[in-house]
């Protein structure tokens, strides 16, 4: 048994915990003075990196108890709604209180220690009690850096930090006699995964239950699994197939990332079963192929340009406001919200809500390449000349940072460099965020 259950983690996720710089917040405090916030910014590392928006948010606010999970979006249509977020922390300090010491009063004494931060654009109290905040472009373009820079960490949280739970024997699902039994263990395995990168505590009293790491993460294993999608053709594997009931023949179809994401998106009380033809699809229609594209699309263009000499550049040199076309911001806004996400989906035990905000995840990218993209057709090597004005028997020639460029030329390169930073936050955030559920993240597809 666990520690504690799924229902509990909630409660667990307000603690009193210490706040920024060491300082500890006192009970029924719901502000302290002299605790300074840590603005975000392009130096962050894997670790320090403690959520993205939400987790600067928290620690600006220095409640005594955490922000964290109480976080949500502007609805859509909200102006601004692509840098909002908004929480009912202050409900939860007033305790039920009303008048004076009631949520509106606590919100309006949380929203003063906002309204100087200058990566802070507006703040301001509605409906009682709810904070709405609005970052400026500029801190939400460098989450494009700091996404890229935490790598794994980028999903990571405190929000379930202090919860302890034993975690599920690594089992295979090609064992699995009936769906129900599949889904059930891979929503198990999925959801101890997320809990863990949540900041929970996972038990392995021994070897055999260990859970992989939260990146890369192990698969759900099959015992046998033919690596691409195929029709089964031979006698012996139809007949281990048919030993192994339903789910190893589709696992022998459509291999083992294809059904593990099938089985981690069905919702807890819809019916149990995969449609193995439906689930190896190669196309932007199957969920699991459109999330697994997006991050080869992603790894793709940055080996573009690679070949091409595009670099990224220092991240000192990042330039935030290069990322302020509308799509770019959509694409930021979603890679903020995965550490919420993670923690959400685990105290819900729900792993097909993470599905879906993968693959909305991976739409935003789709948009924003089709507007922004990383690499234009066509794009060449700084400095070479267009193929037709090369002069006969000479090669064009790159020039190595750009020298020699003209202004037009160099607002390009920094541009792309950018969008570059963007293309690798996306890819960092897929990659995490199917190793997650347990599924490999291809360079190639």
């Amino acid at each position: 048994m666990a520690s504690r259950t799924w229902s509990t983690w909630l409660n667990a996720a307000a603690q009193v915990r210490p706040d920024v710089n060491g300082c500890r917040a006192a009970v029924g405090v719901p502000i302290r003075a002299g605790c300074p916030a840590r603005l975000p910014g392009p130096a962050a590392t894997p670790v320090t990196l403690r959520r993205v928006i939400t987790g600067d948010l928290d620690r600006a606010l220095a409640t005594a108890i955490s922000s964290g999970g109480t976080w949500q979006p502007a609805p859509p249509g909200t102006v601004c709604g692509v840098r909002a977020y908004i929480t009912t922390i202050a409900f939860r300090l007033a305790r039920g209180r009303t008048g004076p010491g009631g949520a509106g009063t606590v919100a309006a004494r949380l929203a003063a220690r906002l309204r100087d931060l200058d990566w802070v654009e507006t703040v301001t109290v509605t409906g009682g009690g709810y904070l709405a905040v609005t970052v400026t472009p500029g801190a939400l373009a460098g989450l494009a850096v700091r996404i890229t820079q935490a790598g794994p960490g980028c999903a990571r949280s405190g929000a379930l930090a202090g919860t302890d739970l034993a975690g599920p024997a690594a089992t295979g699902l090609a064992s699995a006699r009936t769906w129900e039994e599949a889904r059930q263990r891979v929503h198990v395995a999925v959801t101890a995964r997320l809990a863990e990168t949540a900041g929970a505590r996972i038990r392995r009293d021994h070897d055999a239950e260990r859970i992989a790491a939260p990146h890369p993460a192990a698969p759900v294993t099959a015992a046998w699994v033919q690596p691409a999608p195929a029709a089964i053709t031979s006698v012996a594997a139809a007949a281990r197939a048919a030993a192994g009931g339903p789910v190893a023949e589709a696992l022998a179809y459509a291999g083992a990332d294809a059904v593990t994401y099938a089985l981690a998106r069905l919702a807890p009380r819809a019916r149990a079963a995969v449609d193995a033809r439906l689930a190896a699809a190669h196309q932007l229609g199957n969920p699991a192929y459109a999330v697994r594209y997006a991050h080869a699309h992603a790894a793709s263009a940055l080996r573009q340009a690679a070949d091409l000499g595009l670099v990224r550049g220092e991240a000192a040199q990042f330039q935030p406001w290069l990322l302020a076309h509308p799509a770019e911001q959509a694409l930021l806004h979603g890679l903020s919200w995965l550490p919420e996400r993670v923690a959400g989906a685990a105290l819900r035990a729900r792993p097909d809500v993470f599905t879906r905000f993968l693959e909305g995840l991976a739409q935003a990218y789709f948009d924003c390449q089709a507007a922004c993209p990383a690499v234009r057709p066509g794009t060449l090597a700084p400095g070479a000349a267009a193929p037709d004005t090369v002069l006969p028997g000479r090669r064009p020639q790159a020039v190595p940072g750009g020298e020699g460029l003209s202004l037009a030329e160099r607002a390009a390169l920094q541009a792309g460099a950018a969008r570059l930073w963007l293309a690798a936050a996306a890819r960092t955030a897929l990659h995490t965020g199917l190793g997650l559920l347990g599924v490999d993240a291809p360079d190639r597809l």
